[in-house]
């Protein structure tokens, strides 16, 4: 089956991310949010994206233009009723996520599958809220997603041979390569990726070393593309405390356990680059000016 269109349901930074993704690569693709202001940044953030690639010569603006055509930001949640595949790409909180997949299978055709974005959150839980469970998979997508070539997808007990096939031929459309992973807390990724971010703010926190010798040392040493400290500024101080917590309370480990500095980030509003203060300071239009010295003291 050739997948003609998608429906996502968010169009935060990584349901835009996903619908640029798809777009690029001649899907078409209803971004969803009931937030019109949500709806219109998505739209300004995929044109500055796509601007940035004509200015570079990556493309023309013929493409661009083609490829924003692909997309309709919609606030109709009736607009999945033809759509190949839903993905659901909302925050990390399995009771939102639970209730849109709910409220999308009465909606969406019978033959689509439903997919969630989650990076922590049981797909065998979310499968069993569904009437027919064996059409909802785990597609989780990395940030920025337009750049990261990869889709971890995840089976949950449930989950469909159907499903799975689909999933396989959007990651292979959308230009992923893709691994798979057994439903269990953190999948194959976060499973090993949050114990180090974790720590790196642990080194904060105790004043080991400062924010920038610790995205220096991981870069510099390790050859990792960006420091830990960036990395969570980049997916969001929020989302990675509801992961770590997820894992947390599942596996029980203390490595899992969210460092204080965590929480008491996203008590005061640093979530990352999205609020333009997290481990760094940003200018408006996302880029680094300097570290955020506030959480040193």
């Amino acid at each position: 089956m050739a997948i003609q269109k998608i429906f996502i349901v968010g169009a935060g930074f990584m349901g835009t991310g996903i619908a640029e993704n798809a777009a690029t690569n001649g899907i078409e693709v209803v971004t969803y949010d009931i937030i019109e202001p949500v709806l219109e940044r998505s739209k300004r953030i995929i044109d500055k994206n796509l601007t940035r690639k004509v200015t570079k010569g990556r493309m023309t603006e013929a493409d661009k233009e083609e490829i924003i055509g692909r997309i309709t930001w919609s606030s109709k949640i009736g607009d999945c009723a033809d759509a190949d595949i839903i993905i659901e790409a909302v925050s990390e909180n399995k009771e939102l996520k639970g209730k849109i997949i709910k409220e999308i299978e009465e909606i969406a055709p019978d033959n689509a599958i439903i997919a969630s974005n989650t990076s922590s959150i049981s797909i065998s839980y979310l499968s069993g809220l569904l009437k027919d469970p064996s059409r909802m998979i785990g597609m989780h997508f990395f940030s920025p997603v337009p750049a990261i070539p990869l889709m971890e997808i995840v089976r949950g007990l449930q989950t469909g041979v159907r499903a799975k096939k689909l999933a396989i031929e959007l990651a292979e459309t959308m230009g992923k390569k893709y691994i798979q992973s057994r439903d269990e807390p953190g999948f194959l990724i976060n499973r090993m990726l949050l114990p180090m971010l974790n720590e790196a703010c642990v080194l904060v926190e105790r004043h080991v070393g400062t924010i920038e010798e610790i995205d220096h040392g991981m870069k510099l040493g390790l050859n990792h593309p960006m420091g830990p400290l960036e990395l969570m500024d980049m997916i969001g101080i929020d989302i990675e405390l509801s992961v770590m917590n997820v894992l947390h309370e599942e596996i029980g480990d203390s490595k899992y356990r969210p460092a204080q500095l965590i929480r008491r980030m996203v008590d005061a509003g640093y979530l990352g680059r999205k609020t333009g203060i997290g481990f760094y300071i940003y200018d408006e239009d996302g880029k680094k000016i300097q570290p955020n010295t506030f959480i040193l003291k």
